[in-house]
């Protein structure tokens, strides 16, 4: 067990367990030609070029570092198209670390969403779950489902002590089933850990309560699994029955309670691609013949085969909690320091970034002008960092056109595996702290071109005001430079 590292100052500072070996020239543009991109993308941090961004804190998937041991491995790849020993040692990495006998691999995370989602759900059937996330939801309405998301009530608190927010509320679960029928529910989904909510994980005291639900009226439970490295580590943190367990142990103990587990591998083993595992032959053949036809062969599945070899070695990188810990522990330690600033961010620390909470940021901003999505904008300008919008640009319409406000406005500061120094997190603490203190020049933003379907990726917006204008008068009146 590696325990925390003290320091004689007594600082509480997350120490690299790793070293740099490899390194890429990042690019901190001038404030004007900031705000010239944010016009030229619509303001939309999706639609920003790399070449003017300073840190990409926009994702964890698909830009957590590799380790040298998984570049190392992509060297030996077989390129065969059927039959390829790179699946063979990938499925053993996933009889190994998740426990499952069966593998469908998918070229990514909503792949296997689509997969299932054609596979199991009818028009009309509700799919409980502890929260949602955005391509989840496309999928299951795009086949006819609709979603009951049953947290726990002080679940959406920003600023709270439970632990583990990512819970299901079991008696909403059952209330849900006893209305609907356990008929017309195909699965329950859960998701390690709730990425739109702020990254909260779920115990595995309240998986084993669903699970034990699940068999009671014989429903199928199913576990995305992309975030369960990170989900695993704040269990042993967290849940004092595991806290003596090795992250190996409570990975297997979580999804050995799922009938179907799938994941992303962009997050779980710091590669691409992804995969829908199972033990159970009856609903993997339901499944297999649609890899063919959407993905490609069942030995790789859209992925390429370097990445196949990538995400083996990624996946019992799992197992290490010198590599697990190095993201929430950043996390935790951004979070408590915005935090001492009087920055409005979710608490308790969780995984995958950093998030702020917009609606109390933005206090002026109403939520129909996108606070969330504003404070992205306007953290690039003054920064050059790119975050993410996780609010009601995020969100949905309904069938009569009318917003579907998120219940959080979020701008998430993704913290990939391994990616950041020290000095870079303070920066973003920093500039966090000078826009707070004139957060009454952010404006808000409205839609000039929004896609039907998950429009945050592509939508276009504008300002509804000259905000950014004054907003970058104010940054170079208080450092005299460009930066």
């Amino acid at each position: 067990m590696t325990n925390n590292i003290q320091f004689y100052s007594g600082e509480n500072i997350p120490l690299e367990l790793h070293k740099v070996r490899v390194v890429q020239k990042l690019h901190l543009v001038p404030v004007e030609r900031r705000l010239k991109a944010l016009q030229e993308s619509g303001f939309n941090t999706f639609k920003l070029n790399t070449n003017d961004v300073f840190l990409d804190m926009l994702t964890d998937s698909g830009t957590n570092a590799m380790s040298d041991n998984q570049v190392a491995a992509m060297f030996r790849a077989d390129d065969a198209y059927a039959g390829s020993q790179s699946f063979t040692r990938l499925l053993k990495a996933v009889q190994d670390v998740l426990g499952k006998e069966f593998l469908l691999p998918v070229h990514q995370g909503r792949a296997a969403e689509n997969i299932i989602c054609r596979t199991f759900i009818k028009p009309g059937q509700i799919v409980p779950m502890n929260y949602h996330f955005t391509t989840a939801l496309a999928h299951i309405t795009e086949n006819g489902g609709k979603i009951a998301e049953l947290l726990c009530d002080d679940a959406l608190e920003i600023q709270s002590t439970n632990p583990f927010k990512g819970n299901i509320d079991i008696h909403k679960l059952e209330k849900c089933i006893q209305d609907h029928g356990s008929e017309n529910i195909p699965f329950i989904r859960m998701e390690a850990s709730t990425n739109l909510i702020g990254g909260q994980p779920f115990s595995i005291h309240n998986l084993q309560q669903v699970r034990e639900v699940a068999d009671r009226h014989g429903i199928m439970l199913v576990l995305d699994a992309s975030l369960l490295g990170e989900n695993a580590f704040l269990v042993k943190q967290r849940e004092k029955e595991w806290k003596n367990a090795s992250l190996a142990e409570i990975l297997k103990t979580i999804t050995g309670l799922a009938d179907l587990v799938y994941f992303s591998a962009r997050k779980l083993s710091s590669s691409r691609g992804g995969g829908i595992c199972t033990n159970n032959r009856t609903l993997y053949a339901k499944m297999e013949t649609l890899i063919p036809l959407f993905e490609g062969f069942l030995t790789y599945g859209g992925i390429s085969v370097r990445e196949i070899e990538a995400m083996a070695v990624g996946l019992y990188e799992t197992q290490d909690e010198t590599i697990i810990r190095q993201s929430p522990d950043s996390i935790a330690f951004l979070v408590n320091d915005l935090q001492q600033k009087g920055i409005p961010v979710v608490t308790p620390a969780g995984v995958l970034g950093c998030h702020v909470d917009a609606m109390s940021f933005c206090k002026h901003i109403p939520q129909s002008e996108y606070p969330a999505g504003a404070l992205a904008a306007a953290f690039y300008l003054i920064s050059g960092i790119r975050g993410m919008e996780r609010g009601t640009i995020s969100s949905v319409r309904d069938e009569q056109g009318n917003e579907i406000p998120s219940d959080l406005e979020l701008l998430r500061l993704a913290l990939p595996r391994r990616v950041f120094t020290l000095s870079q997190i303070k920066y973003v603490s920093d500039r966090m702290q000078w826009l707070f203190d004139n957060r009454h020049l952010i404006g808000g933003l409205r839609f000039v071109y929004e896609p039907p379907v998950l429009r945050f990726f592509m939508g276009t917006l504008a300002p509804t005001s000259g905000w950014p204008l004054r907003l970058l008068a104010k940054f170079k009146e208080d450092f005299g430079e460009s930066l």
